[in-house]
């Protein structure tokens, strides 16, 4: 009984890890193509939108940079990066609320 419940727990903790592992490059270029992002944005440069580098350089080091992110990318958000810039908000039905903080975290960390 207890080896069982060992086991309980070590599988429990390995679903906690993997639920909170951070998605790869590729992960969160599919979650950008299914939410329409990539249209804008791309990792290394700027198009109609900042690059990806670039919002992260922009939020690096700052309280709250997940939230603000999240909202921006949920609501939109007008002149961030520039007076002209402006960027539509993205449904829960192209990005869940789940892939989107994965997609923040991401983004943070480039």
């Amino acid at each position: 009984m207890k080896l069982l419940s060992t086991l309980f727990v070590a599988c429990g903790l390995m679903t906690v890890n993997v639920a909170n592992a951070a998605i790869d490059a590729d992960a969160a270029q599919a979650i950008m193509k299914k939410g329409g992002c990539t249209t804008c944005h791309k990792l290394d440069k700027a198009g109609v939108g900042p690059s990806i580098k670039d919002i992260a350089k922009k939020q690096k080091g700052k309280a709250g940079a997940a939230d603000e992110l999240k909202k921006a990318i949920r609501d939109g958000s007008k002149g961030l990066y520039g007076a002209d810039s402006a960027m539509p908000g993205i449904a829960a039905s192209k990005i869940s609320d789940a892939d989107m903080t994965s997609l923040v975290q991401w983004i943070l960390s480039q």
